[in-house]
C-alpha cells in the first residue's frame, strides 16, 4: 500500500485553510507588479496559460502582470528564484510535473516541497511521446521493437522530472537501452535535435513539440493522460497502447508562499477560475492539446498529491535511487 509523501501533507493542510475572505481585504491585493515565474521556455503550455492568464488578470487587477521564463536545470533554479524571491507578489506558473518528483530525484533538495501552496489549476497539459518523422515509428510497441533491435542506438529527453522518472520506468520495464540525453534548455534545444534525428524519442507537452509536428518534422506517437486529446484524436493513449507505467495527467497551475495573504490566494483561485471560461482562452489552449480544469486550492492540493503518491509507486516499482 503506498502512503503520502511527508512534504506535501502540509501543502494539503495549508490550500485547506484558507482564511474567510472578505471584500475589502480581497480588494487590497495587489499592490505593484505581479510576477509570474514559469519554469519552462517561451512556447510552452504553461507559458501559453501564464501569457494569456497574466493579460486579463492585468486589466482586471489594475496593475501589470508580468511572465518571467526560467527554464532549464530540471526547475529547481525557477523554484529557488520564487521561494528566494519571499515576495507575497510573485507565483509561480508551472505544471506539477516540473517539480512533484524531485525529492525521489535529488538526496538532497535545495527547497522545502511545504513552501509550494496551490492556488489554483488551470488546465491539465497533454504530455506527448514523439519521434521525428524520419524514424520508421508510429507507435509505442514499434518503438520498443526498434530499440531491441539496437541497444544504446536511440537517444532520448523528457522535458520535466516527472517526465523523466516516468521514461526510465518505462526503459526499465521493458529491458530498453535507450541513452538519456540531458540538456540546459530542452525546451529549444532538444526540439531542436528532434527534427534532426539527433534524439530519437522526446517527453514534453504538445504545446512544445506542436511547431515541429506542423512543420512536419515530429511524429506524436502516444499520449500520457488518461484520455485522447481533442487536437490529437488519431493519437492513443499509453495504456491504450499497452504501456500503463508512462500514464499520468499534467497539472498547469499557480503556487504561492506563505507570505502571500490567503485572501489574496482566495482573489487569484477566483479570477483565474472565471478568465478560464473565456472562449480565447479555451480555444488556443485546446488547440495545444491542453483541457481546461479549474479547482481551487484545496481540491488541485488533493490532485497533487494522488500524483505524488503515483510518483511513489513508480520509485518502489523501479527501485529508482535519487543521485546523491
Amino acid at each position: 500500500m503506498v502512503t503520502s509523501y511527508a512534504p506535501w501533507r502540509g501543502v494539503v493542510a495549508a490550500a485547506a485553510t484558507f482564511a474567510v475572505v472578505t471584500p475589502a481585504a480581497s480588494q487590497s491585493w495587489p499592490q505593484r507588479t505581479v510576477k509570474f515565474i514559469v519554469p519552462l521556455g517561451p512556447g510552452s503550455g504553461s507559458d501559453l496559460g501564464a501569457r494569456m492568464m497574466a493579460e486579463r488578470l492585468a486589466k482586471r487587477w489594475g496593475q501589470p502582470v508580468i511572465v518571467e521564463n526560467r527554464p532549464g536545470g530540471d526547475a529547481i533554479p525557477a523554484i529557488n528564484q520564487f521561494i528566494g524571491a519571499n515576495d507575497d507578489h510573485t507565483l509561480l506558473f508551472a505544471p506539477s510535473s516540473t517539480f512533484i518528483a524531485h525529492p525521489f530525484q535529488y538526496a538532497k533538495l535545495s527547497y522545502d516541497p511545504k513552501e509550494l501552496i496551490p492556488v489554483v489549476r488551470l488546465s491539465e497539459t497533454l504530455t506527448t511521446l514523439s519521434v521525428p518523422t524520419s524514424l520508421a515509428v508510429t507507435n509505442l510497441a514499434e518503438l520498443v521493437a526498434f530499440a531491441r533491435k539496437g541497444p544504446n542506438k536511440l537517444n532520448w529527453h523528457a522535458l520535466t522530472s516527472l517526465n523523466d522518472m516516468q521514461t526510465q520506468a518505462f526503459n526499465k520495464f521493458h529491458r530498453l537501452e535507450m541513452v538519456r540525453v540531458p540538456y540546459r534548455d530542452g525546451t529549444t534545444m532538444a526540439l531542436s535535435d528532434l527534427a534532426e534525428n539527433r534524439i530519437q524519442l522526446f517527453s514534453s507537452s504538445f504545446a512544445v513539440v506542436r511547431p515541429q509536428v506542423l512543420a512536419g518534422k515530429a511524429r506524436p506517437i502516444a499520449v500520457t493522460a488518461t484520455q485522447r486529446a481533442e487536437a490529437l484524436p488519431n493519437v492513443g493513449t499509453v495504456r491504450e497502447q499497452g504501456y500503463p507505467e508512462l500514464e499520468f495527467d499534467g497539472m498547469v497551475g499557480v503556487f504561492a508562499l506563505r507570505v502571500v495573504p490567503a485572501e489574496a490566494r482566495e482573489r487569484i483561485a477566483k479570477d483565474v477560475i472565471e478568465f478560464a471560461r473565456d472562449p480565447e482562452v479555451v480555444s488556443r489552449l485546446t488547440a495545444t492539446a491542453q483541457i481546461i480544469k479549474t479547482a481551487g486550492p484545496a481540491e488541485f492540493a488533493k490532485a497533487l498529491e494522488i500524483q505524488r503518491n503515483n510518483a511513489v509507486e513508480t520509485v518502489r516499482l523501479t527501485g529508482h535511487k535519487p543521485a546523491q
